[in-house]
């Protein structure tokens, strides 16, 4: 149910967006003041969580949104918000994130997606295409056409481009279509308003010129409400670490990126796994000319953890003990390298400044904020689910924070400030 003393959200359509995903419930006071210090011309989402964030942390929709709108006002914001629904990929997730009040509905169809594409020779993709070529009507209407970009990029769309697109994401794009009109339908029965984000980043190989073009031309002709869309670049995404990849690749690949989205939308192209990529954010903001979204999510985490390291260094050594034990098990839908080899246990290290700098990388050590090279910090970030619903140390880490919310606002308005600071410079 939805409180009636607080703000509502409100979809934010084509402006530069960045998203807070906050899985403590206590962090919306430091993302309002990285905002009030850094965030002008982008708007916030406070209120983000995917359903397996929630199922992970044992939060409902409900107090994700409360947590971060009475956050919200308790800091002294008084703009607007939108409110990501993260990750949806039923109608059962629609209802209760609709019933919740949220407004930006992302649409993950990652489990129709076949990701093993691009390493398919000819024999076995037409293979594959014979089996789904009843599922994908669009198939003709784009075989051997090109497209040419406002930037002069063209785009072919050959018989080889266009299998593998109706492989690999033939049943996603109707899955997708079919999700939006569910949420359409929920939407105006209840005469509330809304916007969709569609996240095909879910794969391990990039998503080409010709896919993006495809998918997103399929989608607006179903009359889907695409104010954005997120897309596997080229380049690693790894939780918790800053881009890795080829700068100048990276740049040639966001302007194509964003001219599609100017010719079929226009709509915002969006960044997951946004968290800490500093890298290239500068990058994205100039390419898209500031239509972008942003979406972070566990680094917010990882900074509260940050917090303990200042506050009580033996619970800190505690979580990363209980981290390690987990990992194995808890990384397994991530994308990450980090290997507990790879980090040492906190038992060998003294100082607990050592003990942050190999698990959580001070910004002070990084020149430019880029760089996060220790794996320390990906064993933290996928593990925040064991740790949160820990029988002790998920009520020791949130009595620590609450005990310490001074500490935890300025840690996070610093962090974040970085991050703004850095999009807004491509702007």
């Amino acid at each position: 149910m939805i409180d009636s003393t607080l703000p509502r959200p409100v979809p934010l359509g084509l402006a530069a967006s960045f998203g807070f995903g906050d899985r403590t419930g206590l962090a919306t006071p430091g993302h309002v003041l990285a905002m009030q210090r850094s965030g002008a011309g982008i708007a916030p989402i406070f209120p983000q969580q995917s359903i397996r964030e929630m199922a992970r942390t044992q939060r409902t929709a409900e107090q994700v949104m409360h947590d971060a709108l009475a956050g919200m006002v308790a800091a002294g914001w008084t703009g607007v918000t939108g409110a990501d629904a993260d990750h949806l990929k039923t109608p059962a997730d629609v209802d209760v994130t609709h019933a919740a009040g949220f407004t930006f509905y992302t649409i993950d169809p990652s489990d129709h997606v076949d990701g093993q594409t691009d390493d398919y020779d000819e024999s076995a993709l037409a293979e594959k295409f014979a089996g789904i070529r009843g599922e994908t009507p669009w198939y003709d209407r784009y075989l051997d056409t090109s497209v040419t970009l406002a930037n002069g990029t063209k785009i072919e769309i050959d018989q080889q481009a266009c299998m593998r697109c109706a492989v690999k994401y033939g049943k996603a794009i109707q899955a997708a279509i079919e999700l939006a009109r569910y949420i359409h339908q929920v939407c105006e029965k209840a005469e509330t308003e809304y916007e969709i984000e569609l996240s095909v980043d879910e794969t391990e190989q990039p998503t080409t010129l010709a896919e993006h073009y495809i998918i997103a031309s399929e989608c607006l002709a179903q009359e889907m409400k695409l104010v954005s869309l997120a897309p596997r670049f080229i380049g690693e995404f790894e939780k918790g670490v800053d881009y890795k990849g080829d700068s100048a690749e990276l740049e040639k690949s966001l302007a194509d990126h964003a001219a599609i989205a100017e010719m079929l939308g226009p709509y915002k192209l969006s960044l997951h796994s946004g968290s800490d990529k500093l890298a290239m954010y500068a990058e994205l903001a100039r390419a898209t000319k500031g239509r972008f979204h942003v979406k972070t999510a566990g680094t917010s985490y990882l900074e509260a953890l940050r917090v303990v390291a200042r506050h009580d260094e033996s619970l800190l050594r505690e979580i990363i003990e209980f981290a390690r034990s987990r990992y194995e098990n808890d990384k397994a839908t991530y994308h990450v390298s980090a290997t507990l080899n790879s980090a040492p246990p906190p038992g060998d290290i003294g100082k607990v400044e050592q003990l942050e700098a190999f698990y959580l990388e001070s910004w002070s050590d990084v020149p430019q904020g880029r760089g996060f090279t220790k794996p320390g910090r990906q064993i933290l970030h996928c593990t925040f689910g064991s740790v949160l619903t820990d029988a002790k140390l998920g009520p020791a880490l949130r009595s620590l924070l609450e005990s310490n919310t001074e500490t935890y606002t300025e840690v996070l308005a610093d962090h974040f400030s970085r991050h703004l600071d850095a999009l807004r410079a491509g702007m």
